[in-house]
């Protein structure tokens, strides 16, 4: 904490705990929200971070932690890429120096963290299940002096989850004391007719208005007829008044709202009322995503997840390099290209057009893609019934968000043996977002599922040929590959396929008998071997099948080396290296066997050298590894 920074953030800097918000006087809150803004820009813009989505919920953090008994009231931010003004004022406002770094805290809230993440998010439309789960048992154990918060965006709210979620909590009526906020920054539910739907929240909100609206129920359930008429006039005039209710109403939840975001004293009037009522209850909340930023506000989904940036000029767009592209353009070009060779080609994206490389397809072939939003579920078992109908649907995903699909994938495409083929996005590990969102395990549980072709491409024009064959092939198909670029190997534009199940082999080995090494690897981990293999006089194997191995490459390489090493950038249990062992065992083989992948636990934080380095799967540990084996069997 310097003296500058006191100075610049005077008010900010006297809060290191919501008790010491709660001592301010709630006519000095709009002064906070100005201040903490301005040092979140100021600190993302060094970090990187989710930037938009946390300028837009300063005051909605601040309004909660102000009249709330955090962390007894627990704040379930969902996602959380709107949580950072919320970390700042929990004791973490000198920490955010190290966010998303290796060694500091994380970009979403987490329960080792800090006692003020009630619950660990990142996934979406995770917040009202989480919520409700902690208000219930909260009831039970007759704790009925605790509100239970659930923050959710208009985007998560279009997850099954949360349906669910809400369909659930309208079931309970006194004593569940759970609070939606809906926090609207895109206009996703239909806006409100005039200014009186506002109103109507703050009124209806009252304790007095509360109070009658409760005895009339009281007194109308003795006559049944009367009491549903009054229910279903309430249901109609607040509807007429305020259209987003319905939704809400259906699950017979009290809605209220919507009311602005970004007026924290009203913010702070209105949760007080709330917070004398019973729940569960839904709080609309409109809100400008990038507020405060105007390059932000004007752009928000370039800043809704950044780089450090000069925060004076904001973000320069680096045009793109077509001679090393990333992973994603690879895949954003061979869907335009089989796109116009293939009319039955759709594509299909989990709320990630941008992320996924889907914005020119959609432009070129409108009929022919779909963004679903953020429904994982629905996206495999819609591409299931396209591909009934004799559609090719591809699925652009990221691979920690296709887990959340694991069902579908199994049941309703893997099952019956649909054409559907997977382009999974971010496999292996992806750096800053962390545990939540490093795709390592998609290779064991594709690997698992019957009639499934998992590929892991090498570099870039594989990742073309591989795309090319997962479709034509008519079963499914999933191509994994990784985030960012590759080593920059092109290839042209043909859309040529793979023999199914064959590998190839770059390095043979030269040492001499008795130290000769294969190296077996999948995907990403090819090339980044290579300067060892070649180092070691070792034989190289790209492997590019995970599913079905190349049985007979692999049997070759036990017989004629002395070590065999496995190598992906997944998960060891189930994985790629453990098909190459059960291989092995079948075949009698008893050559000797290093595994390299990621060891029986989660993985932080942190850039992807780092971490590559702290599971030992960059080359100066795997090559300590192989010279170890080597100079245990010499002293045996």
């Amino acid at each position: 904490m310097t003296t500058d920074a006191k100075t610049k953030y005077p008010l900010l800097f006297g809060i290191d705990s919501p008790e010491d918000l709660r001592a301010l006087s709630v006519e000095t809150l709009p002064m906070v929200a100005d201040e903490i803004r301005r040092f979140m820009i100021e600190s993302v813009s060094k970090t990187g971070g989710h930037l938009a989505s946390s300028l837009g919920a300063v005051e909605l953090a601040l309004a909660l932690h102000y009249v709330f008994n955090t962390p007894e009231d627990p704040i379930v931010w969902d996602v959380g890429h709107q949580a950072y003004a919320h970390k700042i004022i929990t004791g973490r406002r000198d920490a955010m120096a190290g966010l998303r770094h290796y060694g500091g805290i994380s970009g979403f809230p987490k329960r080792s963290e800090s006692p003020y993440d009630s619950f660990g998010t990142a996934h979406s439309s995770t917040s009202i299940s989480a919520a409700l789960g902690m208000a219930v048992a909260d009831h039970l154990a007759g704790k009925n002096d605790r509100w239970h918060i659930a923050v959710i965006g208009d985007g998560a709210l279009t997850g099954g989850m949360a349906v669910e979620a809400l369909n659930h909590a309208g079931i309970y009526k006194d004593g569940v004391k759970l609070l939606i906020i809906l926090n609207d920054n895109n206009c996703s539910i239909s806006p409100a007719v005039g200014a009186l739907s506002g109103n109507l929240g703050k009124l209806v909100a009252t304790g007095p208005v509360w109070k009658a609206r409760d005895l009339s129920k009281r007194a109308l359930k003795g006559w049944p007829g009367l009491w549903e008429l009054a229910k279903r006039m309430e249901k109609q005039t607040v509807n007429f008044l305020s259209p987003p209710s319905s939704l809400f109403s259906t699950f017979d939840l009290n809605y209220f709202g919507p009311i602005d975001g970004h007026d924290v004293v009203e913010l702070v009037k209105l949760l007080t009322n709330l917070r004398k009522l019973d729940g569960p209850i839904v709080l609309h909340v409109k809100t400008l995503k990038g507020k405060g930023y105007a390059p932000a506000e004007a752009d928000p989904t370039t800043y809704h997840g950044v780089s450090p940036f000069d925060p004076k000029v904001g973000i320069e767009k680096k045009p793109a390099d077509p001679s090393h592209p990333t992973y994603t353009q690879v895949f954003s070009k061979w869907v335009c290209d089989m796109g116009e060779a293939d009319p039955q080609l759709y594509a299909i994206t989990p709320a990630m057009r941008e992320g996924s490389g889907l914005v020119e397809f959609e432009k070129r072939f409108p009929e022919r893609y779909r963004d679903v939003a953020i429904a994982e579920q629905h996206a495999v078992t819609y591409a299931a019934g396209l591909a009934c109908a004799g559609m090719h649907p591809v699925v652009a995903i990221y691979s920690s968000f296709a887990q959340r699909a694991y069902d579908q994938i199994l049941h309703d495409v893997a099952i019956q043996n649909l054409g559907v083929t997977f382009a999974i996005d971010r496999g292996g590990i992806v750096g800053a977002d962390g545990a939540t969102h490093h795709g390592v395990f998609d290779l064991a549980f594709l690997r698992s599922i019957p009639n499934m072709t998992v590929m892991a491409p090498s570099d870039e024009a594989e990742t073309r040929q591989m795309l090319t064959t997962a479709v034509k092939l008519g079963t499914p198909a999933a191509v994994r590959y990784p985030r960012g670029k590759g080593p920059g190997i092109l290839g042209g534009d043909e859309l040529t396929t793979l023999e199914v199940g064959k590998s190839r082999t770059l390095l043979t080995a030269t040492a001499p008998a008795g130290r000769r090494v294969a190296f077996l690897a999948f995907g990403s981990m090819v090339y980044d071997l290579k300067p060892l293999a070649e180092k070691l006089g070792a034989t190289l194997v790209d492997m590019r099948f995970v599913k079905p191995l190349d049985r007979d490459a692999v049997i070759e390489a036990a017989k004629t080396h002395d070590l065999l090493v496995t190598a992906e950038e997944g998960v060891k249990a189930g994985g790629a290296g453990a098909g190459i062992l059960e291989i092995l065992a079948d075949e009698g083989l008893t050559v000797p066997v290093l595994v390299e992948g990621i060891a029986d636990r989660f993985v932080e934080h942190g850039t992807k050298e780092q971490l590559m380095k702290d599971l030992a799967l960059d080359t100066e540990s795997i090559e300590s590894a192989v010279l170890k084996r080597f100079s245990q069997r010499e002293t045996q």
